[in-house]
């Protein structure tokens, strides 16, 4: 049996807090996605974690209660042809930036998934705190990393159907050796990005 998971659900009682994460920095091809969500002050589900941590199953579960009972949600899409041009750091804060704007009630508070953040003209005056592994400690985190990966999931599945020779039905578009040989094999598509280098498709020195 699997030990259930405690998370907090605020980092400052009385507050509107809104939970931000994203899914996709690593993989080769595809959007990344982004999330904020703002959670009912008693918020609690046993099988929320960070969905990293989650099977796929208990992932679908939970997207349909946090967008059921969530106050409110929002998730965003960064296209490949954006990262290559921003970064996928950029991309990545850029995406949380869409989706906590996207929010209604606006946040007072923002608990951003990671290390890095910025503040935005919108909500220069709205103070944020970055989490290292927060998606495992708060659940406002927890949250959007769940709407963000099942977001990303859907669409890299959809996007299996137009190109099936790369297996992103089963790689996410992420660098594993059937995605990195099917690049090899068939070339960059639209939804790849450029701008990232495997060294597994280098041109040999040799």
């Amino acid at each position: 049996m699997s030990k259930e998971i405690h998370l907090l659900n605020h980092m400052h009682e009385g507050l509107i807090e809104a939970g931000c994460d994203e899914a996709g920095r690593g993989p080769l091809a595809g959007p990344v996605f982004a999330a904020a969500v703002i959670l009912p002050e008693d918020f609690h589900h046993p099988l929320l974690n960070d969905s990293k941590q989650m099977t796929e199953r208990a992932r679908n579960t939970l997207r349909e209660v946090i967008e059921k009972e969530a106050v409110a949600f929002a998730v965003e899409e960064v296209s490949a042809e954006e990262i290559d041009t921003i970064n996928i750091l950029n991309a990545s804060i850029t995406g949380m930036q869409r989706a906590v704007l996207r929010l209604d009630p606006r946040p007072q508070f923002l608990l951003i998934d990671g290390n890095r953040f910025r503040p935005f003209d919108s909500y220069k005056y709205t103070d944020y705190a970055t989490v290292v592994k927060g998606d495992g400690k708060y659940a406002p985190i927890a949250a959007a990393s769940v709407l963000a990966k099942t977001y990303r999931d859907e669409l890299m599945r959809k996007l299996a159907a137009e190109f099936p020779m790369y297996g992103w039905d089963r790689n996410m578009g992420y660098p594993t050796p059937e995605h990195i040989d099917a690049i090899r094999r068939y070339g960059m598509t639209p939804y790849h990005r450029k701008s990232f280098h495997v060294k597994e498709l280098e041109p040999s020195l040799f």
